[in-house]
């Protein structure tokens, strides 16, 4: 048995509890905490306490106490319990992320968390606890190239130049051609879009013919010249290059930014050029197709008119492509480019170090056996 608490509040307690209490926003069980330290201020006794409040003796009891020792913070929150199952061992935290690191598991290229678990002894969500505290993603990849072209740095510094500090009374271009874009028809009509299901495409589809877009990006206002060729070969190159020249004023320098793709570089291509001098190439590294704006926007047609649509036909596909190109220039918005070319240089000085590491760090491994 034990005799009833007698607690005395301070004005500032009784204000802060009789706050708690009408409070909206707060936890029930904060409420009849603050209820029954109120209560027992005003000399109530346990079982009127318990009547008032629908608590159990021990409750009542064990909150009195708490408020005897912690004051009203102590209140605010619930005291830590031990976990029901015991940590994992920093040991084996270590293991799961050395084999993760160092190992892989038998007849596959990576670690699962399954797999992994059964190799330590632990359950699959411990072994994702592990790895996401680390930031470890075994089944994600990301893809790189490094260019191997010998005058990357010449390069880069010219056309980021270009993008950065545009030349006076000139345009820069993008150009470029999305090849072997197909008109696909699918074998069967797709169900709507509807609540708690996304609307469906059949995997299959038939092929109706191919076509190629040839796009011409002006890299200060958005704008784009495009036209689409059934094929894109020196002479389709040439043929873009005139509807450029009929498109641009006259007085206009013309300085392009093209890939290394050898429709670009033809005796009939150089011929064309010498013939109008206003024209002049810029050729990105090798490998190095981001650099050029135009993929931007190849990939803003694609993902937004190309890859769900069906097509009936290559007029079909042309007809969208045009429409496409139409509604994006009644209001075109440039890509801006941020990157100078000292960043772009020091990243890629960087990754060819951190190749060099590896490929010596095989080497030795390879003489070892």
């Amino acid at each position: 048995m034990r005799n009833d608490l007698s607690i005395e509040l301070s004005a500032a307690d009784r204000v802060r509890l009789k706050r708690l209490v009408v409070d909206r926003n707060l936890p029930s069980k904060i409420v009849w905490r603050a209820q029954i330290i109120l209560a027992t201020a005003d000399g109530l006794g346990t079982m009127a306490i318990m009547r008032a409040t629908g608590k159990s003796k021990p409750c009542v009891w064990r909150w009195q106490e708490r408020f005897a020792a912690e004051g009203v913070d102590g209140l605010l929150r619930d005291k830590t319990r031990p976990a029901r199952k015991a940590p994992l061992a920093a040991g084996v935290k270590l293991a799961v992320l050395a084999k993760t690191a160092t190992e892989t598991p038998a007849a596959a290229t990576h670690w699962s968390a399954r797999t992994m678990a059964k190799a330590i002894g632990i359950s699959h969500r411990s072994v994702q606890r592990i790895w996401a505290g680390a930031g470890l993603k075994p089944h994600l990849t990301r893809t790189f190239k490094v260019s191997n072209d010998p005058l990357f740095e010449e390069k880069v510094t010219d056309v980021v130049g270009l993008y950065m500090r545009p030349p006076d009374k000139a345009l820069v271009l993008c150009v470029d051609e999305k090849s072997q874009i197909q008109a696909l028809d699918r074998t069967q009509p797709g169900l709507p879009m509807k609540k708690g299901r996304a609307a469906t495409m059949t995997h299959d589809y038939k092929r109706h013919g191919t076509t190629t877009l040839f796009a011409a990006l002006d890299v200060k206002t958005g704008f784009v010249i495009g036209e689409c060729l059934p094929r894109h070969r020196a002479k389709e190159f040439i043929r873009f290059l005139k509807r450029i020249d009929r498109t641009i004023a006259k007085h206009l320098g013309l300085h392009l930014i093209v890939d290394n793709y050898g429709t670009h570089k033809t005796p009939e291509v150089e011929a064309w050029l010498t013939k109008h001098p206003r024209f002049k190439l810029h050729f990105i590294p090798t490998s190095s197709s981001w650099l050029n704006l135009v993929e931007r926007f190849f990939a803003e047609i694609t993902g937004k008119r190309i890859r769900r649509g069906i097509f009936k036909s290559v007029d079909e596909l042309e007809a969208a492509i045009h429409d496409y190109l139409d509604h994006h220039n009644a209001e075109p918005k440039p890509f801006v480019w941020t990157k100078t070319a000292a960043t772009i240089l020091e990243k890629e000085a960087r990754a060819r170090a951190k190749l060099q590491a590896l490929k010596t760090g095989y080497q030795a491994l390879e003489s070892e056996h």
